[in-house]
This record gives structure tokens, C-alpha cells and sequence, in this order.
């Protein structure tokens, strides 16, 4: 049996059963005309999205044994992983909570880091020694685990937001919010872009000279907006690069978060001309009934869970495998660093929430920030910034 390719069709099924469930949520939003009747959309969705739960763990499983390892190795595997825990999570809550609101946010959510994992290399390729460990599944997967229930707090966070922010005036707060839908449009745009340059065979070539003063090849797959350092082009495109990057920045894919960013500036402005408002303010009927209390509830139990579970895998489990790998338990890197960042914000999170009594929209916007600092560890840190995590 070919488990590569049955791991690829369970993913692509898992991924259209969490599109399908996302409208079955839709379908559970009532309206007062309506609300007297039984509703049958929840059920629907919430049976629809364990299906396609089971479908993602029969990837995780046949990839595993395809590859001979746990995949969480490289960028694709771990983001699909990532976004498999989101909605393990979110089935958790779900069932504690019976929310619906929640799965019409939080499937899409999932469903773009999936997509967004998509766009990377898929290929199974072996583990260099330093991943040759069972520590590295322990501390990539529990770290994982910690980040998709911490997410759940995110998505709670953020209906909370839509639902309680005054649209009906410009303000740091809907501006900030607009600025948190901008980055969610912005993977929709880096998904369109990719796509559209990988059916189009685009490809640019720079010689360059790395941080060890050694000469390499780089191949972009996106017109070079920033070149590496010292880059040559080698294949005439028409388009040289606007900016050259020192060597400690990995110029191709921070050039891929730029066209990201600007592929999202455009779609997002053209979702507010369709739509003609903020899209904030777009979403804000479809969470007027939300029990506000529940929602800073459930993000305030997702922190709490999530955390420990974070700091076993993103800390003490990645020390112990740091030991192993590079015989230091802390050395410093861009990807410690960041780890250890999230870690201080969510217990910063929990301070202030139980001591200073930080409930409601300020824990909401917590909620906001901390999902902010793992998705740029999770993009910046492993896109750009070079260390010893840029296998990934």
C-alpha cells in the first residue's frame, strides 16, 4: 500500500470536511424569526467535523508510517499537525459548550493554517541526526497541542471583540481589529499567490554568499522583491530585486511573506468595497446573540489548559531535546527566544487576569496578542529569521 498517497487523500478529505461543517455552523446562527424551532445545523456540524477529525488523524497515522517517523519534521507537517490539535480542541470545547459561533470561526481558521501548510514542500524526506530522537516527537507535538488549545482562546477572543467593539465610529479598537482580520486575509492571499506563480512555472535563480562567507544557489518561486545577500541573478525574469538582505535574514522567504502581506492588502480592500463597511462590522450580526460571558469564559479555560501543556513541550521537553541535539539545554536561538516570549505573555495573561481582575475585552485582546506572537514564531521566526530551527 502506497501510505504517502493515502495520507494525502485523508488530509484532502479532512480539509473538505471541515469546509462542509464550517457552512453546517453557518447554518446554526438563528435568527428571532427562527429561534423557537429545533436546530438540526449544530448537529450536522459538529458530527461532519469529527469526520473529518478521524480522516486528518488517518493522515497523521499512514504518514507516519510512510515516513518512518512522527511527521512533524518539517513546516508542512507541523502546520498540518497544528491545525489538526485546533480542532481537537475545538471539538473538546465544543462538546462542553455546545457553541456553535465557535466552530463558524474556528474551522476557517483551521482550514487556512492547513491551506497555509499546503503551499510548502510535501515530499517525505529522512530526519538529519539532529531529529533523530523520540524527543523530538514528544516536544514538537506537545508543543503543538499547547499552541491549538491556546488558539481556541484566540477564536473566542475574537468573536468577543467583533461582538462588543462599537462599529459605528472609527477607533484604535476597530482599527486594531481590522488589523487582526487584514493577517487571516493575508493567508487567504499568500494560498492565491503561490498557487497562481506554481501553475504559472515562475522561477528566478541568485547565486549568493551565506553567513559562512560560502557560496550557494537560491531559487525563488515569487518575483523577487528582496534578493540574498550579495545575490546574483542568474536567469533573466525581467524583475530584480528591490532591496538586497544581510545573511542572517533568509531573503526568499521573507520575500514570501511580503507578497503575502501585499496579495492580502489587496484582497482585504477589495472584500470592504464588495461588502461597503469594516469587515468587522460585516461579521458583527452573525455574533449579536453570543453570550459574552461564556465566550471570555471559554477563552479563559483554553489559557488555562493550554498553558502548562506549552510549557512541557515548547520548554522543559525542548531543553531535555536541546541537550541531546546540541549538548546545551538553552542556547539562545531565535526560536528559544520566541518560545520563551510566548511562555512570559501567557503567564503575564493569567496575572493579570486573576490578580488584577483583567476579564471581558481586555482578556479578550490578551487572547488577540498571544495568538499574534505564535503565529509570528510560527512564520517570521521559521521563515526569516536563520538559526538552528530554520530546517523547518
Amino acid at each position: 500500500m502506497d501510505f504517502a498517497s493515502v495520507s494525502s487523500n485523508l488530509l484532502y478529505g479532512a480539509f473538505i470536511a471541515y469546509l462542509i461543517a464550517t457552512f453546517f455552523f453557518g447554518g446554526a446562527i438563528r435568527d428571532k424569526k427562527s429561534a423557537h424551532k429545533a436546530n438540526k445545523w449544530p448537529v450536522f456540524g459538529i458530527t461532519v467535523t469529527v469526520i473529518g477529525f478521524i480522516a486528518q488523524v488517518g493522515y497523521f497515522i499512514t504518514r507516519w508510517i510512510a515516513a518512518g517517523h512522527a511527521p512533524v519534521s518539517n513546516l508542512f507537517e507541523f502546520t498540518t499537525f497544528f491545525g489538526m490539535m485546533l480542532v481537537g480542541a475545538f471539538i473538546v470545547i465544543y462538546f462542553i459548550y455546545k457553541l456553535s459561533v465557535l466552530g463558524l470561526f474556528a474551522l476557517p481558521i483551521a482550514l487556512l493554517i492547513i491551506a497555509y501548510a499546503s503551499m510548502f514542500p510535501t515530499e517525505i524526506s529522512p530526519l538529519i541526526p539532529a531529529l533523530q530522537t523520540n524527543w523530538l516527537h514528544i516536544h514538537v507535538t506537545t508543543a503543538a497541542a499547547g499552541e491549538a488549545i491556546l488558539a481556541i482562546s484566540f477564536v473566542a477572543g475574537l468573536i468577543y471583540l467583533i461582538k462588543s467593539i462599537d462599529q459605528t465610529y472609527r477607533s484604535k479598537k476597530t482599527f486594531w481589529l481590522e488589523v487582526i482580520l487584514y493577517t487571516l486575509i493575508s493567508t487567504i492571499g499568500f494560498i492565491i499567490m503561490t498557487t497562481s506563480f506554481h501553475l504559472a512555472n515562475y522561477e528566478a535563480s541568485f547565486n549568493w554568499i551565506n553567513k559562512e562567507e560560502q557560496k550557494e544557489e537560491m531559487v525563488y518561486h515569487l518575483p523577487p522583491l528582496v534578493g540574498p545577500h550579495e545575490g546574483e541573478l542568474t536567469a533573466d525574469n525581467g524583475f530584480e530585486p528591490l532591496v538586497t538582505m544581510p545573511a542572517i535574514i533568509n531573503a526568499k522567504k521573507l520575500n514570501t511573506v511580503l507578497w503575502s502581506l501585499l496579495s492580502g492588502l489587496v484582497l482585504y480592500w477589495a472584500i470592504r468595497l464588495l461588502v461597503r463597511k469594516r469587515i468587522a462590522a460585516a461579521l458583527q450580526p452573525l455574533v449579536k446573540q453570543v453570550n459574552s460571558e461564556l465566550l471570555d469564559e471559554i477563552g479563559y479555560r483554553s489559557v488555562t489548559i493550554g498553558f502548562p501543556v506549552f510549557t512541557l513541550g515548547a520548554l522543559i521537553f525542548a531543553m531535555i531535546w536541546a541537550q541531546l541535539a546540541w549538548t546545551r539545554f538553552w542556547g539562545w536561538d531565535p526560536k528559544e527566544v520566541w518560545a520563551l516570549i510566548t511562555w512570559l505573555f501567557y503567564a503575564a495573561f493569567l496575572h493579570l487576569r486573576l490578580s488584577k481582575g483583567w476579564h471581558g475585552e481586555k482578556s479578550a485582546w490578551l487572547a488577540v496578542g498571544g495568538f499574534a506572537i505564535i503565529m509570528f514564531n510560527l512564520v517570521a521566526v521559521n521563515l526569516v529569521i536563520a538559526g538552528l530551527h530554520s530546517y523547518a
